[in-house]
């Protein structure tokens, strides 16, 4: 391992990355633009945002600047993935990407959290010596190979997507009942064309036990030369079909695309060279991706991502990095009660998909000094996916409860906040949530211990 990271790889494997990635930062960040700013208007500085704790102080952007960071932000990924002046393009595009991700706490989605990481990650990496406008600009900075570590690193991350998520599988909701697939394919019967097929009594059983099998062992088939082309078409199938079926955005295209890098980092290479070797014209674009992307560097230790001097620091970030993606999905075991009900450790653990949950509720607004109280019905204020997300998320409750707290000290008053709600998980039935007698103005949210204010499943107040 020591010295195999520093092995050279073929670029070509990381420059093809590096243009579908730019590519789908752009698609992502445009309909961000299109549904959420314009259509939804979910990040007016004037409406109430749910942040993520820590990040409570980051503000939205009045219009037109709002519009013209997605604007500016498309136009870095287009940068990323046609390699100009990457160098500032690429991490400058992962600061856009990544507060376009903390806006909005509602909008939580994995493949968002996971392109924070590649976007970041992404910056790091020689991706632009290589089949780009920089080394048309420059040639002597062009460069055939890279250290092995700049590629692999890509999908690795996809495989620990794939097997926590098979972890988070192993429940008995998810392979006894088939839940909440049950509940979801119903709900798809008039999908156009496969409809009937999903409405079948037997299709949410294959997916379950199919997906979970998947996610769990799927990385090491295709870390198998003679299983990988089978385990790479499975993938492809599943993640376009969950496309059809579910509105996940660009995380299909995503996967299969980080998934194809467990080909080996010369793949493109050798799919233009097959092709060239039928097809007289793609020999021409074969012979103009060599002349683009071959390349000898005088001093292959000029660049500091193959730099001795960097080693022992790009050694331990490759530890903290596999530790930072082995505890994040493991944390809620440090909580008591089910992750899918309690929400403490759902976030940043590849828990996909696992589970159908509704609620509902009000709040009590008891001003301390006259006993006077006001019944809170939050979705006046609230836009719809915000207020059908804080039901059903107990550090979401807390942040609108301290939302009215700190309302009513700017009226000088002081009130007490209380939270009425009850929510039902998969085909249960509605239990109540919070501990409705707790003052959750004075509540404060912590990662490192559990909220005794959460009620466990099923239990009465």
């Amino acid at each position: 391992m020591k010295n195999w990271l520093w092995q050279p790889v073929d670029i070509a494997g990381l420059v093809f990355f590096r243009i579908v990635f730019g590519v789908l930062g752009f698609a992502d960040l445009l309909g961000g633009f299109a549904y959420y700013h314009l259509w939804v208007d979910a990040f007016n500085p004037e409406n109430f945002q749910f942040r993520y704790y820590g990040f409570e102080w980051l503000p939205s952007f009045p219009e037109p600047f709002m519009s013209l960071y997605f604007i500016i932000g498309m136009g870095l990924a287009l940068a990323v993935a046609i390699g100009w002046r990457y160098r500032w393009t690429a991490p400058l595009f992962a600061l856009f990407f990544t507060y376009y991700f903390l806006l909005e706490k509602a909008h939580y989605l994995n493949h968002g959290y996971l392109f924070c990481w590649i976007s970041w990650i992404m910056a790091l990496l020689p991706a632009w010596r290589a089949l780009s406008v920089d080394i048309l600009q420059n040639p002597a900075e062009r460069s055939s190979s890279i250290p092995r570590w700049s590629f692999v690193i890509l999908p690795f991350l996809m495989g620990v997507v794939y097997f926590f998520g098979g972890i988070a599988k192993i429940n008995a909701d998810w392979l006894l009942n088939a839940m909440p697939l049950k509940l979801w394919m119903k709900a798809k019967s008039d999908l156009f064309l496969i409809g009937p097929i999903v409405a079948q009594d037997w299709v949410p059983w294959i997916m379950s036990w199919g997906g979970a099998l998947l996610d769990f062992f799927v990385v090491f088939f295709l870390l198998n030369k003679r299983t990988r082309k089978w385990a790479f078409g499975i993938v492809v199938l599943f993640h376009f079909s969950n496309h059809l079926i579910f509105n996940i955005g660009i995380f299909p295209y995503l996967s299969v695309i980080l998934t194809s890098l467990y080909f080996g980092p010369s793949w493109p290479r050798r799919i233009l060279s097959w092709i060239s070797e039928r097809w007289t014209k793609a020999r021409v674009r074969l012979q103009d991706w060599q002349e683009r992307v071959e390349g000898t560097v005088a001093n292959p230790q000029r660049f500091w991502q193959n730099s001795p001097a960097w080693r022992p620091s790009l050694r331990l970030a490759f530890i903290a990095l596999i530790l930072v993606h082995t505890f994040l999905p493991l944390r809620h075991w440090l909580y008591p009660g089910d992750v899918a009900w309690t929400e403490e450790g759902h976030r940043y653990a590849w828990r996909m998909m696992l589970r159908a949950k509704r609620g509902r509720g009000h709040f009590i607004v008891k001003d301390v000094q006259t006993g006077d109280e006001e019944r809170i019905r939050p979705r006046s204020e609230l836009l719809p996916k915000q207020a059908r997300k804080m039901w059903t998320h107990p550090d979401m409750i807390m942040q609108y409860a301290h939302h009215l707290r700190d309302q009513a000290l700017a009226e000088g008053r002081e009130v007490a906040v209380f939270a009425h709600v009850k929510v039902k998980l998969n085909d249960g039935k509605y239990h109540p949530y919070v501990d409705s007698e707790r003052d959750l103005a004075h509540e404060e949210w912590s990662m490192l211990r559990p909220s005794d204010w959460i009620l466990p499943e099923g239990e009465e107040e």
